[in-house]
């Protein structure tokens, strides 16, 4: 296990480091890292996703999609609660909470309906409103994009699911083969919007996301300084 002195240590003289670096230094296996994840969807995941989606009935698919997301639930309270986001993470144990229990272990989507909604953080967010740089762009084998700020967060984020707590490594395993599989599925068919240079799309998909994310949606554009002109209409 991961001494957490260490994690601290290793966050403070990587991410400053690099936080001027090149966006994309590794650019080159980056590329040969991204076809072959490609290769690996073509062949693996993509037809996966597809059979158990054409299997599974509509209402079983819904659950096991609400479960998943439900899991994710205690991660982003935690991450709210430590971006100093308090209301938001209370409101995301009440949610957990509800459809643990009332929802059934989170096959049914008890809280959205009581007025709970579904926030996404993670521990990269967090380090970013932290003020960690992301640091150089990323492409993990089997995962996909990423940045090095990213990358290192998936560790804590790795020990806020509850399926860490669960002491059976054949369910375990069986758990998250299913959410890869249930999210997989739900991104089937996004290949055709691709435009142009399918390495450079992926990446400024991603790199985009993340700052929409990280920002809470509030993305400034380059339209406000056009508004001066307003007055002369």
């Amino acid at each position: 296990m991961i001494n957490l002195r260490n994690y601290i240590l290793l966050l403070i003289l990587l991410l400053p480091s690099l936080s001027h670096a090149e966006s994309d230094p590794f650019e080159d296996i980056n590329k040969r890292t991204h076809n072959l994840n490609q290769a690996l969807d073509l062949q693996v995941a993509s037809p996966v996703a597809r059979f158990y989606k054409r299997i599974t009935p509509d209402i079983l698919e819904i659950g096991i999609t609400n479960f998943t997301r439900n899991i994710e639930d205690l991660s982003i309270a935690v991450n709210n609660m430590l971006q100093g986001k308090v209301n938001e993470g209370i409101s995301d144990l009440f949610r957990f909470t509800i459809n643990s229990t009332l929802g059934i272990a989170g096959f049914i989507d008890v809280s959205t309906g009581l007025g709970f909604e579904k926030h996404d953080e993670d521990f990269g967010q967090t380090l970013a409103v932290w003020g960690f740089d992301e640091g150089p762009y990323i492409v993990l084998p089997g995962l996909g994009p990423s940045t090095l700020r990213d990358t290192l967060a998936m560790i804590p984020d790795s020990f806020l699911t509850p399926l860490w707590l669960i002491d059976h490594d054949r369910t375990s395993y069986s758990l998250t083969a299913i959410d890869l599989v249930d999210t997989r599925s739900r991104y089937l068919g996004l290949e055709s919007v691709v435009i142009g240079d399918e390495y450079l799309f992926y990446k400024d998909a991603y790199l985009q996301s993340r700052e929409f994310e990280i920002k809470d949606g509030e993305i400034e554009d380059d339209f406000d300084e056009f508004d001066e002109f307003d007055d002369f209409n």
